[in-house]
């Protein structure tokens, strides 16, 4: 049986790289899971009551580029989107590239075999902005959403920092998955569970 859930992300966050390799991984073994990816501003949140939203201001534009990209693949070559999808936070994360560079973008497009005017078109014509934008504050409106990674499956959300990554091993990220959704939707009693030191 399918299990549904949404799952937010941003670029910048390591978490939510960790967690997206998990699903990714999972979803390329086979893991019978249905999932939305959600865009969420990490920007956006720390914006003051008296300034300009992220959306509104020409000066944050290059920072919301990589995830206009993402929203673009994702909505008009869905295909393709997890591998470029992957590829963005491994360019960020792995590699230390800038992804508020648009030439950094095009080649991170381009090397996953996706056609970067292709994808530009969509961000100049401004739908990925305005998509962003309304995933954003219905996130927010409707869960309280105030971070990355966000699981939300059965009307319930759950901000979830993972500290490792798959490294491949497809048992353990379905593993690791399927726990997340079993504490988001098997168990909401449990409200917060947090180690006071990380074991290094």
């Amino acid at each position: 049986m399918k299990v549904s859930f949404t799952v937010t992300w941003d670029y910048r966050c390591p978490f939510a790289r960790n967690a997206v390799e998990h699903i990714l991984t999972g979803l390329e073994a086979g893991a019978p899971w249905d999932v939305r990816f959600a865009p969420f501003s990490l920007s956006q949140v720390h914006v003051r009551e008296s300034e300009a939203d992220v959306w509104d201001d020409p000066t944050m534009r290059d920072t919301l580029l990589a995830m206009q990209a993402g929203i673009a693949v994702r909505d008009s070559i869905p295909d393709a989107f997890p591998r470029v999808h992957g590829a963005l936070f491994a360019a960020r994360h792995d590699e230390g590239r800038d992804l508020r560079d648009a030439a950094v973008v095009r080649a991170v497009l381009q090397e996953q075999e996706v056609d970067p005017d292709a994808v530009f078109a969509e961000i100049d014509g401004g739908g990925p902005l305005e998509a962003f934008r309304r995933e954003h504050e219905q996130l927010v409106a409707e869960h309280s959403v105030f971070g990355v990674p966000t699981f939300v499956a059965d009307g319930r959300a759950v901000f979830v920092r993972l500290m490792s990554r798959p490294q491949g091993d497809a048992d353990l990220a379905c593993q690791t998955i399927d726990r997340v959704l079993h504490l988001v939707a098997g168990w909401p009693d449990l409200n917060e569970f947090k180690h006071t030191t990380i074991p290094r």
